[in-house]
């Protein structure tokens, strides 16, 4: 039996794939004269399972990465990444795909050595809040210690380049994904938000959040609670709009399980529900089905409300599909807190903190999004091979 700690788990996805590798500051030990800066280190996502023929720029995946990119706002982390991808596979010079994997890096460029010896000052320090004590019974001395590696919020840029492709072809399809802020530290909207009125309000405020004026009150809080050197979570939430019925499997592979390990893979999320979510524990049998009908306009069977957020039996309805998320507060603080010194295994006291982003949820909501069309389009992969080998009669297509 092997001894050597290993990593797995960094591929997401059955018959359209992402897998994707790199760290907070990889590459920030390894200098070479020999080679660019920006070639130290970074993120690598391939993406397998893409048709040929497909329009794929660096431009497309360029401003899906531009909303996550860090240091554009008070409220976001001051690191200063480009974010500058570059695919290097899978696209011939008029843009389009060739079937091949589609391979993409992006360059680490903020990995100064002030900040490489600031995690050295603690890298045996386990601080409350990251995934330092579950490295550590893991990998051990191996581990990596700056910036988190591998669990750090830096790994989403590869996920977002993934899910850019992945929403390519969804569009061709029809289908549009969004995802924005609902709730921010108690701060909460009142009220059902349609796709519509997103779409009218998507990203017009610094914390995405369609209420504009409570997007003012938000971003006050979270002002007041970064100039106290503490952070704030949140809640998004995203919709899946134009999705087909028939995603999804009755048991194990649920859509709503399939979406759930997609977007809870994602470091900073907590918590999930779909549709009414847990108020359907408030509710009566009678108050939580989803009542039938047939439209008159298309002759499909449609819900007149969307309970169940537009997943029923694990399998999709045509209704929007609907979820949200509780985004924890970012673990990094400048607040002194209690901690364990691994190497001497003796309490300690974590010295204060600067560089942090005060709340996840300006840049956490496209790598939601992503996921979410890696997931989507997965599955749908997925039902079109069933649906072309399981001699269902066409009439059950149409209902």
């Amino acid at each position: 039996m092997r001894k050597e700690p290993l990593m797995f788990g960094n591929t997401f996805g059955r018959l359209f794939r992402i897998t994707c590798s790199g760290e907070s500051y990889s590459g920030g030990f390894r200098k070479n004269p020999n080679i660019p800066q920006e070639l130290y280190g970074g993120l690598i996502t391939i993406v397998d399972g893409v048709p040929a023929g497909i329009k794929i720029t660096s431009e497309l995946v360029q401003a899906e990465l531009d909303k996550r990119k860090p240091g554009q706002t008070p409220l976001d982390s001051p690191r200063k990444e480009k974010d500058r991808v570059y695919i290097f596979s899978g696209v011939m010079e008029n843009d389009l795909t060739t079937g091949a994997p589609v391979g993409m890096i992006i360059p680490n460029n903020d990995i100064q050595d002030e900040h490489i010896d600031q995690y050295r000052g603690y890298k045996d320090e386990i601080r409350p809040g990251h995934a330092e004590y579950g490295f550590f019974k893991k990998y051990g001395e191996h581990a990596d210690w700056v910036g988190a590696g591998r669990a750090s919020g830096r790994e989403t840029a590869s996920r977002v380049a993934g899910g850019a492709v992945a929403k390519a072809i969804l569009e061709k399809m029809g289908i549009d994904v969004v995802a924005y802020t609902i709730a921010s530290h108690g701060l909460k909207v009142d009220h059902d938000l349609s796709y519509e009125e997103v779409k009218a309000n998507y990203r017009k405020n610094e914390i995405n959040c369609p209420d504009l004026a409570l997007a003012e009150k938000m971003k006050e809080d979270v002002m007041k609670i970064k100039g106290a050197g503490d952070t704030a979570g949140g809640i998004i939430e995203c919709i899946a709009h134009g999705v087909p019925a028939g995603l999804g499997e009755p048991v194990f592979d649920k859509m709503s399980a399939l979406l759930a390990h997609a977007v809870c893979s994602i470091g900073a999320i907590k918590g999930i529900e779909f549709g009414a979510g847990f108020e359907v524990a408030n509710m009566l049998g009678s108050q939580s089905n989803d009542a039938a009908y047939v439209d008159p306009e298309t002759g499909k069977v449609r819900f007149k409300t969307n309970h169940a957020g537009g997943i029923l039996g694990g399998i999709t309805t045509w209704e929007d599909i609907r979820f949200r998320c509780a985004v924890k507060p970012t673990p990094t603080v400048s607040v002194p807190q209690h901690t364990v010194n691994v190497k001497e295994m003796k309490d300690v006291i974590l010295s204060p903190i600067t560089r942090r982003d005060p709340t996840l949820l300006p840049r956490i909501y496209p790598v939601i999004e992503a996921m979410t069309r890696c997931a989507l389009l997965d599955a749908i992969y997925m039902a079109e091979a069933y649906w072309k080998v399981s001699g269902i009669d066409e009439k059950w297509l149409k209902i």
